[in-house]
């Protein structure tokens, strides 16, 4: 079974790609959002996150204050990259547990937002790169997020260059809205089930 990683630029349009290939039967991890469930229902990665912050990250219910912890890293390099010490390596066990489970498939998809910066690419047979120019994906992100153009450029500051997800990319959907994406994600599927 190959193991494909999915990922693009925040605003490139990685969840409608991966919702195409789960109409076509694909199974799809998203690291992002088991990221934030172990974030959560982990109790190693629960605990290193409360040594790294303090206890109060987390409310009595045992959600994480996922704004505090924002504020936290979002000018401090050297804590968010302690953080990801603790998260990255916790998806990648589970994403390992969970393609175990699908023996089936002839190929699975990873998507991550950070999949070439964390380094994970490493341990997929190869990569997609949902490409969309810059000022298409700061529109959408502000249109989706209601979020400010400084923000949402600052977001994309912290994350590779499309020239660089490009160079690195085994192949390449586009999703400038000209291009259709059904047909893209068809032939891509129809390429890697022969």
């Amino acid at each position: 079974m190959l193991k494909i990683g999915l990922t693009g630029g925040i605003g490139s349009g990685k969840s409608t790609v991966i919702r195409i290939f789960e109409l076509l039967g694909v199974p799809v991890y998203e690291a992002d959002k088991a990221g934030k469930w172990l974030l959560h229902h982990d109790v190693e990665v629960v605990s290193k996150v409360k040594s790294l912050f303090s206890d109060s990250i987390y409310d009595a219910n045992g959600q994480l204050d996922s704004a505090k912890v924002s504020s936290l890293v979002f000018n401090e390099p050297k804590l968010l990259s302690e953080l990801n010490t603790i998260v990255h390596p916790a998806v990648g066990r589970h994403f390992e547990e969970w393609v175990g489970d699908q023996k089936e498939s002839k190929y699975i998809v990873k998507e991550a937002a950070i999949l070439f910066e964390s380094g994970s690419y490493t341990s997929l047979d190869r990569v997609i790169v949902v490409s969309a120019p810059e000022k298409v994906r700061l529109e959408r992100v502000i249109a989706r997020d209601q979020s400010k153009k400084e923000q949402v450029q600052q977001r994309m500051n912290n994350q590779w260059s499309e020239q660089q997800r490009l160079a690195k990319s085994d192949y390449i959907i586009v999703n400038d809205g000209a291009s259709a994406l059904i047909p893209q994600v068809i032939a891509l599927h129809n390429e890697l089930t022969k």
